[in-house]
């Protein structure tokens, strides 16, 4: 990017984040994520280091936040509240300490404080002769609002500070002659609202059909600006103190260090988070960092990360600010599950069934602790539904393992160059016919011989819920298929040690490794092999249920996979549809994949190449023998996929959704709408030490 190209680009920043902080800080309202807002926010702040000629006055660095709202008297803060710089990793506060240590021109102290960073909202409250006389917020960091009546409900804020004695004073290491100092002063924190709460509020919301709350921050800044104080006290909030400051010429001539001052605010009555650690050295920073970020979800509010500071307070005003924002702290946030990046290209993959799906290419980012560069769009109606163009700004999110997806478009940062995108005529690998079957968005190859569909079924066919098939992962599947050794699933199992012996990478070891492991999956279950076949819209539980209705149609325990065939094909689509888990656009699939001609073709290849499938006797005596289970929530002892495999095995059945005959419905830890469902409709519910006992796996 050139300086011209900077320059348009830093401009159209500046005024998406001004339009999202308007909205948050002015209106109240989220119009982004605040994982997105940052990382917008970090781009702007490197591209800015990179060109420091180009900021501007009113660049969003430069402030902290929006304007105080017009319905609170305004409060001048005698000390700006200002903002903090964001890091997102080691390498990020490596570069905040190597760029303190050019500025100060000596070496620094590696006493640090290691901070959580509560998700709330700021508040300054301010001490007279020991008695609270003023709460604001923060405002734009110059100017606030009072909200000084409402902050007097939240109990943990003391409306009178404690007096200190001489053993407290000694503790803090402190002249008895202080303590009157210690009367006047100003202490800044978070308000936060405890998770538990902020869950509580919203079902109240939804029972009364208020839109619900977005976040416990929006919930904060809410009860905080409410005119009625007792709404304000209803909402239960917590005050947590991160700095005091006392009527003194400099930082650091009388409270020295930050431990100090966490003392001092407890004794005068102010709570801070336990996690709050002094570090030595970066290592044991970092250390910290990710011991807070392991415990997060166990703690009863939300944070977004720690915050670095420099425990010496005298450095405080030697290291001064930068823009608007302190050199002597940062924020060390967690790696965010929503960030911004840019489209490059958008291409599109064939899946196993045909499905052609649309994939983004990006600009390389970070977001929750993976490097992405990829992100699914799922289908042209989503591309539309977005308003997608190649080259636009965009919102990327990946909460857990999941794989990341564009979920928002920033048309705004659009700067002219911007390409429309449009569907395939033909398949993108084997160029043949596409398709679009009527009330379905996707779009598909219809090509049986397409090399990537095949790719994806082996691939689909051999992975541990299917065939299990151990070593045989994607680029194996794509070296056979590649080599001509494999056409489809039935040409595994015979193929032989000389022919993978002459493809490259291939050794005796392995070889045999590969053709011991087809060996033992030659005799599958009924339900994975059907599952494992990759038919449209059969998942786990729809292959187990229509297993079950084969057992009743056979009287041996083993059936090939060409006479499954042929009972399965004289199915009609209303007995299909009869099953609970088979509705109509199932039932056609599974007419449509049985009554086909290459269906036919690979079964007899099957049965020819030596598969056998066999269906497992259950015992009648079993605990769960037909029992219907329903999971929500988490469980502690157990996986999900672990609780679901030992219902199954004890013949028990596992659906995703309640149905009037489910017998148990089983709660973890946050469950969901289900629980309210399950006693709606009568279902039992088991606790998860009640269910372990039921399946055995405890006394």
């Amino acid at each position: 990017m050139n300086k011209k190209e900077a320059a348009l680009r830093l401009e159209k920043l500046r005024q998406e984040i001004d339009y999202h902080r308007y909205n948050y800080h002015v209106l109240d309202r989220e119009t982004i994520s605040p994982a997105a807002l940052d990382s917008l926010k970090m781009e702007l702040f490197r591209l800015e280091n990179e060109y420091p000629d180009l900021i501007t006055p009113d660049s969003p660095t430069q402030r902290v936040a929006g304007k105080p709202s017009a319905k609170f008297k305004k409060v001048s803060h005698d000390q700006p509240m200002i903002s903090l710089h964001d890091s997102f990793s080691r390498d990020d506060v490596l570069a905040w300490e190597e760029r303190n240590r050019r500025f100060f021109g000596q070496p620094l102290s590696d006493d640090y404080y290691v901070e959580v960073k509560l998700d709330g909202l700021a508040v300054s409250l301010r001490y007279e002769n020991g008695f609270l006389i003023q709460a604001a917020t923060r405002g734009d960091g110059r100017v606030g609002e009072d909200v000084t009546a409402n902050v007097r409900t939240i109990e943990s804020i003391p409306l009178k500070l404690r007096d200190l004695n001489s053993e407290d004073l000694a503790s803090l290491g402190l002249e008895k002659s202080t303590n009157q100092l210690l009367k006047d002063l100003e202490v800044r924190g978070e308000a936060i609202m405890e998770t538990k709460v902020f869950t509580k509020l919203n079902k109240a919301y939804a029972a009364a059909g208020k839109p619900l709350l977005a976040n416990p921050r929006n919930a904060v800044a809410g009860s905080l600006r409410q005119l009625d104080s007792k709404i304000t006290a209803s909402r239960h909030l917590v005050f947590y103190a991160y700095d005091v400051l006392v009527k003194e010429p400099k930082r650091g001539e009388v409270l020295k260090t930050r431990v100090q001052a966490d003392k001092l605010v407890n004794l005068l009555g102010f709570k801070t988070p336990t996690d709050n650690k002094q570090c030595f050295g970066l290592q044991e920073v970092f250390n910290q960092h990710d011991k807070i970020s392991e415990k997060r979800s166990r703690l009863p509010y939300q944070i977004d990360g720690t915050v670095l500071k420099f425990n010496d307070l005298s450095l405080w005003d030697k290291l001064g600010v930068v823009g608007k924002a302190p050199r002597y702290m940062m924020a060390y946030k967690f790696p965010a599950e929503q960030v911004t990046t840019r489209v490059l290209e958008v291409s599109w993959q064939v899946g196993r069934t045909g499905t052609l799906t649309p994939v983004a290419h990006l600009e390389p980012v970070n977001v929750a602790g993976v490097i992405v560069s990829r992100a699914t769009l799922h289908n042209f109606d989503e591309i539309l539904r977005l308003g997608l163009k190649i080259g636009d700004t965009v919102v990327i999110e990946r909460a857990g393992d999941v794989i990341p997806k564009v979920i928002q478009v920033l048309p705004r940062l659009r700067q002219g160059e911007e390409k429309e995108i449009y569907p395939p005529t033909n398949c993108p690998r084997c160029h043949g016919p596409i398709s679009r079957h009527d009330g379905e968005v996707a779009l598909r190859c219809v090509n049986d011989k397409c090399l990537a569909r095949a790719l994806h079924q082996l691939i689909h066919f051999a992975s541990r819920e299917a065939a299990d098939i151990v070593g045989l992962g994607k680029k194996l599947s794509a070296q056979l298929l590649l080599a001509g050794l494999v056409e489809d699933i039935s040409d595994l199992y015979i193929l032989d040690k000389p022919a993978l012996l002459s493809l490259p990478g291939f050794k005796e070891k392995k070889a045999d490794n590969l053709l011991s492991a087809i060996r033992a999956r030659r005799n599958l279950p009924l339900a994975r092999f059907i599952y494992s076949l990759g038919i449209r819209h059969i998942g786990l539980e729809s292959a187990a249920a229509i297993a079950q209705t084969i057992i009743p149609r056979s009287v041996q325990s083993k059936i090939t996979p060409l006479e499954l065939q042929e009972k399965l094909k004289e199915i009609s689509i209303e007995e299909w549809a009869s099953l609970s888990d088979v509705g109509p656009v199932v039932s056609r699939s599974l007419i449509d994949y049985w009554q086909n001609k290459e269906t036919v073709i690979l079964m007899k290849k099957l049965t020819t190449n030596g598969l056998n499938l066999f269906i497992k006797e259950q015992s009648e005596a079993g605990p769960l023998q037909n029992k219907i289970f329903v999971l929500t929530g988490s469980l502690e002892k157990l996986s999900r996929s672990q609780a679901k495999k030992i219902i199954q095995d004890q013949g028990g059945v596992v659906k995703d959704h309640l149905v009037k005959d489910t017998n148990y419905l089983v709660v973890g830890a946050d469950p969901g709408s289900k629980l309210k469902q399950a006693k709606d409709l009568g279902v039992t519910i088991l606790l998860e030490n009640e269910f372990l006992k039921l399946i055995s796996f405890i006394e």
